[in-house]
């Protein structure tokens, strides 16, 4: 089955199951989630297990926005938001993204903000049919964090289409037959640094962490050059434990070679690994070194990042599911647990942990 006959599945489920007094405009693939566009996110928000018995149904993880053709204008929205919220939350900034019908709200105090049960959460949403999404003000200003939000707010557009591409990728059909599972070392075995690795089904490729030996001059590169590994267009995704560059300092080298795939990592993660990428490029160009890529490749990974939070579970190829858990080796570190198939085996890659 092609994605295009599972999204149409989908379709005609949601349409058979949501009420004709809803009007649901589009049903879309965005990453492992399936997006409903409504032009009645009033009456959605009232019907709550509407959206638990569709993702129960359906068995994949459910979004609903509303149409930008009902959405409030941003200045009367964002005169009401800041009537809603409570002054005690401490509104910083307030971002609208009109492609996806969302507002990012940044607080001091995002349980203030969000209110009981999210009761300020969902009287936003009703008085504007903007989706809130509220995420806490860094309690230091970071230039590389205030950089990575505004970009990807520019890009907000190629980054949906990005995701939607993602989407359909991943949700194609699994082959029949036999199954299998296989780990191949491309680097970080039996030594400190370039951690890389390639988990192999028959479905799937996915890279674990893609790092450099930055104590090396000739020799610092995982083994990308394998014929399992190449061409990059067949990985699936990559998965970074952590953002130290022995994990996580080649990952923009694979977009300068024509991969387009996906990067997963916690949200810290992202962050560290974008402002150590760049500071290793700096580095290479002071100590006249070659540099492996440019800044261009690492907006690409910026843009092609999915950030996944501890605990929660995502697919990230129609075989494997991910899920991370803390590592507390640095903020954001991870280990890695993929359940592959239908209970077939299960993997945990626990990149640089930390012994109590």
């Amino acid at each position: 089955m092609t994605a295009e006959d599972v999204l149409r599945e989908i379709k005609g489920k949601v349409r058979a199951t949501v009420p004709p007094s809803i009007d649901v405009s589009e049903v879309e693939f965005e990453g492992a989630l399936v997006v409903l566009y409504t032009k009645d996110p009033d009456k959605f928000a009232e019907k709550d297990d509407l959206v638990k018995h569709l993702a129960k149904m359906l068995q994949k993880r459910i979004v609903v926005r509303p149409d930008p053709s009902v959405i409030t204008d941003e200045d009367t929205a964002e005169k009401k938001i800041l009537k809603i919220i409570p002054k005690d939350a401490d509104v910083s900034n307030i971002y609208f993204q009109p492609d996806v019908g969302e507002v990012t709200i940044e607080v001091m105090k995002p349980g203030v903000a969000i209110g009981k049960q999210g009761k300020y959460l969902n009287e936003i949403r009703r008085k504007i049919n903007w989706s809130p999404r509220i995420i806490r003000t860094p309690p230091l200003q970071s230039k590389t964090v205030q950089e990575i939000r505004g970009f990807l707010r520019m890009m907000s557009d190629e980054r949906k289409e990005i995701l939607r591409k993602v989407g359909r990728r991943l949700h194609r059909g699994v082959s029949e037959g036999e199954q299998f599972v296989r780990v191949t070392g491309l680097g970080g075995f039996r030594q400190v640094g370039r951690s890389c690795s390639l988990l192999h089904t028959q479905d799937s490729k996915v890279l674990i962490d893609v790092g450099v030996d930055v104590s090396s001059d000739d020799n610092g590169t995982p083994y990308l050059h394998l014929p399992e590994v190449l061409p990059f267009e067949t990985i699936d995704a990559v998965v970074i434990t952590h953002a130290h560059l022995d994990h996580s300092g080649l990952v923009p080298l694979l977009y300068k070679y024509n991969f387009d795939g996906p990067i997963y990592c916690t949200p810290p993660t992202r962050d560290m690994m974008t402002l150590l990428q760049m500071d290793y490029l700096k580095v290479a160009a002071a100590d006249a070194k070659k540099i492996p890529y440019s800044s261009e490749d690492v907006k690409e990974v910026i843009k092609h990042t999915i950030p996944v939070n501890y605990g929660d579970t995502t697919d990230i190829t129609p075989d494997i599911r991910l899920t991370f858990h803390n590592a507390g080796h640095i903020l954001g570190s991870s280990i890695a647990h993929f359940h592959i198939g239908d209970g077939l085996y299960n993997i945990a890659f626990s990149g640089d942990i930390k012994y109590e």
